[in-house]
């Protein structure tokens, strides 16, 4: 038997319009844009994160130089003839300085020479080996090697900052000198110098090529000494003639062989650098000799402000930051928290807290060179207080950084729970024990994390301390809180406004400095928060 039952037929389910192809469509849009979000932020962090990363490899790159600098080691006569040891602090140690590099470069005989010898060192050599047997008096009777930083421009030199670029080649052909010193002439077998000459940017005039001082440097080294050639052209028989100047004797006029001879170009002309051909020359000798050396620069790091770069150090400014923080922490740290205290825990909420608290909030976004003209106005004209202290400026930076701690202290204490409250007063505490027993230990994380970095903030301002004088030229290290002083980013200020280009190393590791104390504040604010934070 067939079952010839038969079902009624399923209607179809109607369509929803989260379920149709536009739904569908939207939803496919939806992630779309939400993929595009992320890609768009991920590109954002990493577009910052290169440009972090090409900033400080910029600083670093800068910065560099600075943490090495050239000596020269040279033979100082201190013997009774030259320096009596009676009388030792009268003793004129610049020119025992001189006399002894002096005596390394022979050939320096003109006054121009001389000067340009001088010049090799630094300014403050004499006071440094002054100092030096200050502290050692057994140093004197006798000749000492005695290491002097150079001047900054052969500082740079010798570190391929400054006329750095150029080439060396063997001169082809036999090269001929007509005399061991001076004025020299010289012929040249082969004519490859006239089109060597012609690159270097030589002035031709009547088939003579002249080397002007806006033309590259051709040097020739021969026979133990350098000439630098001033004119070229072409010799009747062949080859080349030249004319130049001998830096240094000549071993002998013997003509040097096809090779010996060769040609050192500078490509940077004499007229373009701060450093001329002679000093070079004499330099690269000195090199040669081992008496230069490059050290590490316990100038910049263990001395104070200088005119001369090389010698130009940033313990001063740091000193300066370290008193300068001391009193702004001393002033600011008590007084803001005492604020967000009563403003927090007891004062009444009427108008007059109110118009304290937007006037708080309102003082932290003032530009910092209000708070500038502030303590110029009230410490210095109308209080009297010395000029360019760090009294003086810690004073201005804790009025610039209250608010900050104020706030930061209000909101730390905000986030205790009342409870906390509630049961301390359950047990019969005061509102006073309250607040100091049980309130603020639980706060004081969020408060010590707020100040650390608004002292950081403090740290890296400028403009207040240009109102009150702390821009001024401070060489002694400041020995307390009203002596005067500079802080680090006044320095740099400073550093990056001078025109020597020995200050611009300066300027960029004086910049790490102070973002080595900055890094290492926050640091400190991020493993005292991860300590003693407390989640509720």
């Amino acid at each position: 038997m067939t079952d010839t039952t038969s079902f009624p037929a399923v209607a179809e389910r109607p369509r929803s319009v989260h379920t149709d192809d536009a739904a569908k469509a939207r939803l496919k849009a939806r992630y779309a844009a939400e993929l595009r979000f992320k890609w768009i932020g991920a590109g954002a962090v990493a577009l910052a994160g290169l440009f972090l990363i090409i900033l400080l490899s910029t600083i670093v790159t800068q910065a560099w130089p600075a943490l090495r600098m050239n000596y020269m080691t040279l033979p100082i006569d201190l013997s009774a003839a030259k320096v009596d040891p009676a009388k030792s602090g009268e003793a004129n140690y610049d020119a025992l300085v001189q006399d002894a590099l002096a005596a390394k470069i022979p050939e320096a005989t003109s006054r121009q020479d001389r000067r340009l010898v001088r010049g090799l060192v630094s300014t403050g050599a004499g006071v440094m080996l002054r100092k030096s047997i200050e502290a050692d008096p057994s140093m004197l009777g006798k000749t000492v090697d005695f290491a002097v930083p150079v001047d900054d421009f052969a500082d740079l030199y010798l570190k391929g900052l400054l006329a750095g670029t150029g080439s060396v080649q063997a001169l082809s052909g036999s090269v001929t000198s007509s005399a061991e010193a001076g004025d020299v002439d010289l012929t040249f077998s082969s004519d490859a110098i006239l089109a060597l000459a012609r690159q270097a940017g030589a002035t031709e005039e009547n088939g003579v090529l002249r080397l002007t001082t806006g033309a590259q440097s051709l040097l020739v080294e021969m026979n133990g000494a350098t000439i630098k050639l001033s004119e070229v052209a072409a010799a009747p028989g062949g080859g080349a003639i030249a004319k130049g100047q001998a830096i240094g004797k000549l071993d002998a006029t013997t003509p040097a062989a096809d090779g010996a001879a060769k040609l050192r170009v500078i490509d940077t002309p004499e007229s373009s650098r701060k450093i001329g051909d002679k000093e070079i020359v004499w330099l690269d000798g000195l090199k040669a000799q081992n008496l230069v050396e490059s050290r590490f620069n316990s100038i910049f790091f263990f001395t104070g402000a200088s005119r001369e770069p090389e010698l130009a150090g940033v313990w001063g400014a740091v000193v300066g930051s370290f008193l300068t923080m001391i009193v702004t922490l001393a002033i600011s740290f008590p007084i803001g928290v005492a604020a967000a205290l009563y403003l927090e825990e007891f004062a009444p909420k009427n108008r007059w807290t109110t118009l304290i608290e937007v006037n708080i909030n309102n003082l932290a976004a003032v530009p910092s060179i209000v708070f500038g003209l502030l303590g110029l106005a009230v410490f210095l004209n109308w209080f009297g207080l010395p000029r360019s202290a760090p009294l003086v400026g810690g004073m201005v930076l804790a009025l610039m950084t209250l608010p900050i701690i104020i706030i930061a202290s209000r909101a730390s204490l905000r986030a205790v729970p009342p409870s906390i409250r509630e049961a301390a007063l359950g047990i019969g505490a005061s509102k006073v024990q309250t607040v100091f027993h049980h309130v603020l230990p639980l706060a004081m994380p969020g408060i010590m994390t707020g100040t650390i970095l608004g002292m950081a903030h403090a740290l890296g301002e400028t403009a207040p301390l240009l109102m009150i004088g702390m821009v001024a030229f401070i060489v002694d290290i400041p020995g307390g809180f009203t002596d005067p002083a500079t802080i680090l980013p006044v320095q740099i200020f400073m550093w990056a406004d001078f025109p020597e280009p020995g200050f611009q190393q300066k300027t960029s590791a004086a910049i790490l400095i102070l973002l080595a104390f900055l890094v290492l504040m926050n640091a400190v604010a991020v493993i005292l928060r991860k300590r003693f934070e407390r989640r509720w």
